[in-house]
């Protein structure tokens, strides 16, 4: 299967909602992803990536956490769910996925907050993603600021 935009924005869907999940039950990794592919259509999503997002923020949690921590104006544990899903998720994919440019990480991010957040959420998180990136992709966004 071609990987495509709409393929990848179904994995970020999918992989923020089992990262939400993941958070609020505690479930193992395996258990969630295995309840999605019963409880969902895959079949025009990026699984790939969708595993890679879901297993990979697991397991480099504390490394993802302290890449967008530092910018907050509150502790991680205050976030609302929805929005510590997505800076967990969008941290990882800016940390790992250099493939992927930094506006579509952060654009992704902000239509899922937008489609699931609390009101105003998105702010925050371009916010909270735009200082990530200027760290994290430094190159790229001068190059694109260029």
């Amino acid at each position: 299967m071609t990987v495509t935009a709409s393929a990848r924005r179904k994995a970020r869907h999918y992989a923020m909602q089992a990262l939400y999940q993941w958070q609020m039950a505690g479930s193992s990794l395996n258990t969630i992803e295995a309840e999605f592919h019963a409880d969902n259509d895959m079949s025009k999503t990026d699984v790939a990536y969708f595993r890679e997002l879901f297993h990979g923020v697991a397991k480099n949690l504390d490394e993802v956490e302290g890449a967008y921590s530092q910018y907050l104006d509150r502790d991680v544990e205050e976030l609302d769910p929805v929005s510590r899903a997505l800076l967990r998720m969008s941290t990882y994919e800016m940390k790992n996925r250099v493939d992927v440019p930094y506006k579509v990480v952060i654009n992704e991010a902000v239509a899922l907050a937008k489609k699931f957040g609390p009101t105003d959420a998105f702010k925050f998180i371009n916010g909270i993603l735009d200082k990530v990136a200027a760290k994290e992709r430094s190159v790229e966004v001068k190059a694109d600021k260029g």
